[in-house]
C-alpha cells in the first residue's frame, strides 16, 4: 500500500513561503466558510486550496483577478463563502469575521476544491458513470463528418456506394448481371473522406438527496456532525461530477418535508417524535414523479441519532428496498448518544438484509456523537461511499 504523508497547514504555508523566496508565486489560498453554532453564534472554517498556474508567458496575467476580497460573518447563510485570499494577508486587507451584511456568494468552486482534496488526500473512490447528457460547453473532435474529394480518412464503404451509383448511371453496371470491375470508372467526386469535426461531449450528472432527522433528540451535536459530513460529501461529489450536481434537502420528524437550501436544512429543528419511513418514501416519490433515474446518478445520504417510533421497521424496510432499484448509493449515518448502544434504525437496516444482499448500494456507519471529530467523519465518508 502506498504511504500517505500528511502535513499540517502551518507546514504547507511554510513550504509555500519558500516558493516565494525562490522566485515563484504562492499557490496556497485560504478560503473561509461560515458555520452556525448554537446560540446564534457562528464559526469560520478555514479551507486551504491551491491555485494552478495558467499557460501565460506573463505570470502577472495568471494572478490577475484571483482572490483578493475577504468577507464578514453577517446575515449570510451557513456554508457560504466568506472570502478567499492569499495565505499571507496583504496590507489593508481585513481578516476575520466582521459585522458587514452578507452578500451573494458561490459555494460551488470552494466545494469543488475541497472535493478534490478529499479525493486525492484521502483516496476516496470514483463512482462509476451511469447516465450522460450532452454538454453545452465541452467538445471532442472525431472523424464524423464526410466530404467528397478530400479529407483525413477514406471512407471505403461510402466510396464504393458512390462508385456503384456512378457506373449504374453510365451503364457500366446492369442490375442482375455480373460486374466487370475493369470497366468501372471512378469520378473525382466518388471518393468520400471522413474529416475531423467538433462534437458535443457528454457529461455525467448526479442528484444527491441529503436527508436528516430534525426531531428534538437531534438538537445540538448530532445535527452539527450530520450536516458537516453532508457538506463534505457534497464537496466530494461536486468534484467527481465536475459541478454537474443537483442537491435536494429533506427533513423529517414524524412527517417529511423538502426544504430549499442547506441553510434551512442545517438550522431547522422541532420538538416532536421520530418516524424515519416518510423521508425515504418522499425521496422515492420525487424520483418516480420527476423520472430522475433515467438521466441522473442518484445518491441518498441520511443522518439520524437512530430513534424511530416504528420498532418493527416494516415501512422503512419497504422504502429502502424500493430505493435500491433506482439509486447508486444509500449512505446512512447514525450519531448515537452512547458508544455501543444499539439503535432502532440500526436494527431495522440489519434485519432488512440489504447490507449483505446489496452491499454496493447501501452502507451504514454509526458512532458516538460525543467522541466524534472531523477525522471520524472522513472515515465515515470512506465507509459510506467506498
Amino acid at each position: 500500500m502506498e504511504a500517505l504523508f500528511l502535513k499540517t497547514l502551518d507546514e504547507l504555508l511554510e513550504h509555500d513561503k519558500q516558493r516565494e523566496t525562490d522566485g515563484f508565486p504562492r499557490r496556497i489560498r485560504l478560503g473561509r466558510l461560515s458555520k452556525p453554532l448554537p446560540g446564534k453564534k457562528s464559526q469560520v472554517v478555514v479551507v486551504p486550496t491551491t491555485t494552478e498556474p495558467k499557460f501565460y508567458h506573463d505570470d502577472s496575467v495568471t494572478e490577475d483577478g484571483e482572490g483578493g476580497e475577504t468577507g464578514g460573518s453577517g446575515e449570510g447563510q451557513e456554508g457560504e463563502v466568506l472570502g478567499e485570499s492569499p495565505a499571507e494577508p496583504q496590507e489593508g486587507e481585513g481578516q476575520g469575521p466582521g459585522q458587514g451584511e452578507g452578500g451573494d456568494h458561490d459555494l460551488t468552486s470552494d466545494a469543488y476544491d475541497l472535493g478534490k482534496v478529499l479525493t486525492e488526500r484521502f483516496q476516496l473512490p470514483n463512482i462509476k458513470d451511469k447516465g450522460k447528457k450532452r454538454s453545452f460547453n465541452k467538445y471532442t473532435y472525431d472523424l464524423t463528418d464526410r466530404n467528397r474529394g478530400f479529407g483525413q480518412l477514406l471512407d471505403k464503404k461510402a466510396t464504393m456506394r458512390r462508385i456503384v451509383e456512378t457506373n449504374i448511371q453510365l451503364g457500366n453496371i446492369t442490375p442482375g448481371l455480373p460486374i466487370n470491375t475493369d470497366e468501372l470508372m471512378v469520378g473525382p467526386r466518388d471518393q468520400v473522406y471522413r474529416i475531423l469535426s467538433p462534437e458535443k461531449d457528454f457529461e455525467t450528472q448526479a442528484v444527491v438527496f441529503f436527508v436528516r432527522d430534525y426531531s428534538g433528540s437531534m438538537e445540538g451535536r448530532p445535527t452539527e456532525l450530520v450536516s458537516l459530513q453532508h457538506l463534505l460529501i457534497y464537496s466530494w461529489l461536486a468534484f467527481q461530477y465536475q459541478n454537474n450536481i443537483i442537491s435536494r434537502f429533506i427533513l423529517h420528524d414524524t412527517e417529511a418535508k423538502e426544504v430549499p437550501d442547506f441553510y434551512t436544512y442545517y438550522k431547522s429543528s422541532v420538538s416532536g417524535g421520530t418516524r424515519c419511513a416518510p423521508a425515504f418514501e418522499m425521496v422515492n416519490k420525487i424520483i418516480d414523479d420527476e423520472h430522475l433515474a433515467v438521466d441522473y446518478n442518484i445518491y441518498v445520504f441520511y443522518g439520524t441519532d437512530g430513534d424511530d417510533w416504528d420498532n418493527a421497521g416494516k415501512e422503512l424496510t419497504e422504502a429502502l428496498e424500493k430505493m435500491t432499484e433506482t439509486v447508486n448509493r444509500i449512505g446512512i449515518t447514525v450519531t448515537k448518544s452512547t458508544e455501543g448502544s444499539d439503535t432502532v434504525v440500526e436494527r431495522t437496516v440489519e434485519r432488512s438484509g440489504l447490507l449483505k444482499t446489496k452491499p454496493k448500494l447501501i452502507r451504514l456507519d454509526s458512532f458516538a456523537a460525543a467522541d466524534a471529530n472531523e477525522q471520524r467523519l472522513i472515515d465515515g465518508i470512506k465507509k459510506l461511499v467506498g
